[in-house]
């Protein structure tokens, strides 16, 4: 895990779901994410839908969180509102890095439609829209 990744989400282990966010480029970020044996979300060596979600949320979280960070400003806390269009080709296997590909659809106010890709090595092996609501401290 990069241990920077920690600076960008509000979650904690054990519940850490992204090791790396990669960057942006635009309304597109990447993160990865090692799956490990002790993953909360792991078991018998296969990472659970919900564990996939949970990664796709959290990987929107590190883009909110990079932005906030270069701005100066606090990273806010966010709510998944919905989960539309899920698709899961394949569950992922411990040892498989996840690399997920976030777009933003569309922001207005606290509320940020995203689209996100995750794949191992080339294969898409799951994708869905989310929506997410920020925290309004």
């Amino acid at each position: 895990m990069d241990s920077d990744i920690l600076s960008l989400i509000p979650q904690r282990p054990p519940i850490v779901m992204v090791d790396a966010f990669e960057g942006f480029d635009g309304n597109i970020s990447l993160t990865s994410l090692t799956v490990r044996e002790d993953n909360i979300f792991c078991d018998d060596g296969t990472m659970s839908e919900c564990g996939v979600i949970e990664h796709i949320a959290q990987s929107a979280a590190a883009r909110t969180g990079y932005l906030c960070r270069e701005e100066g400003k606090e990273v806010p806390v966010g709510f998944i509102g919905s989960v539309n269009k899920f698709s899961a080709e394949r569950l992922p296997l411990v040892g498989e890095v996840l690399r997920t590909e976030l777009e933003i659809i569309q922001e207005v106010g606290p509320v940020s439609l995203i689209e996100a890709r995750t794949k191992v090595g080339e294969e898409i092996i799951a994708s869905c829209r989310m929506k997410i609501f920020l925290k309004d401290e």
